[in-house]
């Protein structure tokens, strides 16, 4: 068997060497919408491009910038070649957060011409994390942290249907000036 995928639009994806023309946000707004977060361990399908849409609109919320903005909608893209692993498992497991960092940076590069800054970084970690502890506790009744993060923009966790979950991530791309390419 060969060293790769084969994402939904066709392309070879070859995990261990990475290509940037391989990146394809299609495939990214398809693969995120059909993978659940928490490894499936929440009381109904929630979905990691619902998280990542989530986040976008947080961050808009908080004014940040359109390159942060986009960072956010973008921050897990990787998953959609590697697979959502839970904070704990993936914390321990080096070539895997190596892996992910590798093709992270090159979707970065590839549609918002860079990496991120540190405190580009920091500001989508927040997010991110805001969006994670809300996402538990209003799904699981579960506090994740003991000091709740601060959310502006609050919303409820319906389920959606896939394929307008897919849409609505593609369109937030081209909002944020993100380009198909």
């Amino acid at each position: 068997m060969d060293d790769y995928i084969t994402t939904i639009s066709g392309v070879h994806f070859t995990i261990m060497d990475p290509k940037p023309e391989d990146i394809r946000i299609e495939d990214i707004a398809h693969a995120l919408s059909l993978m659940t977060r928490a490894n499936g361990h929440l009381p109904q399908f929630y979905s990691v491009a619902q998280h990542c849409i989530a986040c976008y609109y947080e961050a808009q919320t908080r004014n940040y910038d359109q390159r942060v903005v986009l960072a956010c909608l973008l921050h897990d893209a990787s998953e959609a070649y590697l697979s959502d692993l839970t904070r704990p498992v993936k914390k321990n497991m080096t070539i895997y957060q190596q892996v992910e960092k590798q093709i992270q940076d090159m979707i970065y590069i590839k549609y918002l011409g860079a990496g991120l800054s540190k405190h580009e970084a920091e500001l989508v970690s927040s997010v991110d994390d805001a969006e994670l502890y809300y996402e538990f506790l209003n799904l699981k009744k579960e506090e994740l942290m003991k000091q709740p993060p601060i959310l502006v923009r609050s919303h409820d966790y319906p389920v959606r249907d896939m394929k307008e979950v897919e849409d609505e991530f593609l369109s937030c791309f081209e909002s944020a000036g993100g380009i198909r390419s």
